[in-house]
């Protein structure tokens, strides 16, 4: 199977690079929520953050610490919207964090998908207790 963003990775793909390290790299999104809309990949192919070994953790957080820093500056913008999917609406499965920036009134409101109360505490309680549980189980 041949990746895309491996492609770019390698060189094999153009790409507007906006950061590089020896971990990650970044490059414009080519369809942007806005202009300025960056992907940071890790270099290494992983498809999730699951995937992502465990050493690669920090490093990438903190190249997308980095780029969310310079694309607020560089775009002059208020702020970023930082987020990544996991194999749900993930168009390319390796993963990616979107860095997005993000001014006041600029259209977008809240996350992309409706929000819902829990219906009681005692909901709340049991998938706090089964996300608990899974975490203790080793699931981490």
């Amino acid at each position: 199977m041949s990746c895309v963003f491996c492609s770019i990775v390698a060189g094999d793909t153009p790409a507007h690079v906006v950061a590089s390290d020896d971990a990650t790299l970044a490059f414009l999104d080519t369809r942007p929520v806005f202009p300025g809309h960056a992907l940071l990949v890790p270099r290494d192919h992983h498809e999730t953050l699951t995937d992502l070994p465990a050493g690669l953790v920090a490093p990438l957080f903190d190249a997308a610490q980095r780029l969310a820093r310079a694309v607020e500056a560089g775009m002059d913008a208020h702020g970023t919207f930082v987020a990544m999917n996991n194999r749900v609406s993930q168009s390319v499965p390796h993963l990616h964090v979107h860095v997005v920036p993000r001014r006041r009134k600029d259209g977008l409101r809240g996350f992309f998908w409706p929000r819902q109360r829990y219906g009681s505490e005692e909901e709340i309680a049991e998938v706090a207790a089964r996300i608990r549980a899974a975490t203790s189980n080793g699931n981490e």
